[in-house]
């Protein structure tokens, strides 16, 4: 189950950077929010989430070595994400839309726990 968790989760990490970083101003209509201003600040979101989506391409080509990393990057990153959008969403009031991001970060967080854990004690991690 990692290898199919780290490619959705390579391909949804930097389909959202590139989205982010040659349609800013579109995907801030789209969430009904401003266009950050100065732009850089989406521009350096979006390098991040395309890096985060390149490093799952190692992932899934070797998901017992990238182990570190899918427990970085899935529960521990996308995890503080979810809570962070809800956060935000409850004390700051931002928009109900970004309950999405909220959404799809904390199911694949949970996926990928789950997927680790269930991989935990097969032969192949352990051989390792």
């Amino acid at each position: 189950m990692l290898r199919p968790i780290a490619a959705i989760s390579g391909i949804y990490d930097a389909g959202v950077g590139l989205f982010l970083l040659l349609a800013s101003d579109r995907l801030a209509t789209l969430f009904g929010v401003p266009p950050a201003r100065p732009p850089i600040f989406s521009d350096l979101n979006a390098l991040f989430l395309i890096a985060i989506g390149v490093g799952y391409s190692w992932a899934w080509r070797d998901p017992r070595a990238a182990r570190w990393y899918l427990w970085v990057m899935g529960p521990g990153l996308k995890g503080a994400g979810a809570v962070a959008f809800v956060t935000d969403y409850l004390v700051r009031h931002s928009p109900a839309s970004f309950l999405l991001f909220a959404l799809s970060d904390g199911l694949l967080a949970l996926a990928t726990l789950w997927a680790l854990a269930a991989s935990r004690n097969t032969p192949e991690s352990r051989s390792r």
